[in-house]
């Protein structure tokens, strides 16, 4: 007989960042125990866990707010002790500003953070030395407002998804310049096949009702899926709603998260829906109700149990992979609006 979802998980943790705690609560993986949870000083968003120095790196891109919606734009990276669950530095970015996406190169000791543009510069990536913890550099994404960044397997290129350009930025790591621009609508969340000969990206937009441009069609909502050699769109996967997450399972199972709204002018968000697609063929599998507005996925290292964090309702929805049942909602800590946001899987310590 198959083994439960949560079998053989002791000792993994699951970490999740609420943007308004402002917090990173930790949960027992096997269990759902609540852990414990550390304050932060600053609104944090997205996570990335480094298993060689066992470091969580937390992006805080604003003093308060969202992209768009904000009261003005953070410097700081945040670094955790994944396993003390403590603070232990805060490293600065300015003149960076508005850090987000975090791609790890575990193997050449590079962290890789996305940060927005300003008067006199392009939005690009800065490069930190995870050693350290300090930067090296930086690379311009030619466009103002880069969000989410993922890494080819072998480490030699970047992706990052711009909003309003109408772009994919395709990165050298090596040479540390843009190289090319995939043509797409304004994008959200991407992620690569296991293999990274697939690139999938969430288009268009979420401009969440905004009337297009004079003449404008609004894109039809879905996830592009381009061809890594190529650079090119062979297909879209659609989507009944706007997708901003996208994460691709050890297998190459595609999930999505869908924003949805309640119905009528002026509707307030409606709970998300989780869709995933088969790997290979993109066989749409199924997909079941989640919290509202889902913005962050990830899944545990065997691709048998995903995560889905809602910021609206502040919740985490734990899904069997393979049933597409939920096996439970962990709730957060919120103090605003928005709530559950970046999220990380710690396996326990070899």
């Amino acid at each position: 007989m198959p083994q439960p979802a949560r079998a053989g998980r002791e000792g993994d943790v699951l970490a999740v960042v609420s943007q308004t705690g402002p917090t990173v609560s930790f949960h027992d993986a096997a269990t759902d125990r609540h852990l414990g949870t550390t304050e932060l000083a600053a609104e944090p968003h997205e996570l990335c866990f480094d298993p060689v120095q066992r470091l969580l790196w937390c992006t805080t891109p604003y003093l308060s707010g969202a992209y768009h919606a904000h009261t003005g734009r953070r410097t700081e990276v945040i670094v955790l002790d994944a396993d003390t669950r403590r603070v232990v530095e805060t490293v600065d970015l300015a003149p960076e500003h508005g850090p987000h996406g975090l791609a790890l190169d575990a193997a050449r000791g590079r962290l890789y953070v996305s940060v927005e543009g300003a008067a006199d510069r392009p939005g690009g990536v800065v490069v930190i030395d995870t050693a350290t913890r300090r930067p090296l550099g930086r690379i311009d994404t030619g466009a103002p407002g880069p969000h989410w960044f993922v890494l080819s397997p072998d480490g030699t290129t970047g992706y990052a998804t711009n909003k309003e350009a109408p772009f994919v930025s395709v990165v050298d790591l090596s040479a540390g310049a843009l190289t090319a621009r995939i043509e797409v609508p304004g994008s959200e969340g991407l992620a690569l096949s296991p293999d990274g000969a697939l690139l999938y990206v969430a288009a268009p937009y979420g401009s969440f009702g905004a009337p297009p441009a004079p003449g404008a069609a609004r894109p039809e909502p879905g996830i592009r899926v381009i061809d890594t050699r190529t650079l090119r769109v062979t297909g879209t996967l659609p989507t009944e709603d706007v997708v901003l997450p996208v994460h691709t399972t050890a297998d190459g199972t595609l999930l999505v998260g869908e924003t949805r709204r309640e119905p009528g002018a002026g509707g307030g968000q409606a709970p998300g829906r989780l869709t995933v697609f088969a790997a290979g063929d993109h066989r749409r599998l199924g997909g079941l109700e989640v919290g509202r507005l889902p913005l962050t996925i990830t899944s545990s290292p065997d691709g048998r149990i995903g995560y889905v964090a809602a910021t609206g309702s502040s919740t985490v929805d734990l899904v069997d992979l393979a049933s597409l049942e939920r096996l439970a909602r962990l709730d957060l800590p919120r103090h605003g609006e928005a709530g559950a946001h970046g999220m990380a899987y710690l396996p326990r310590p070899a």
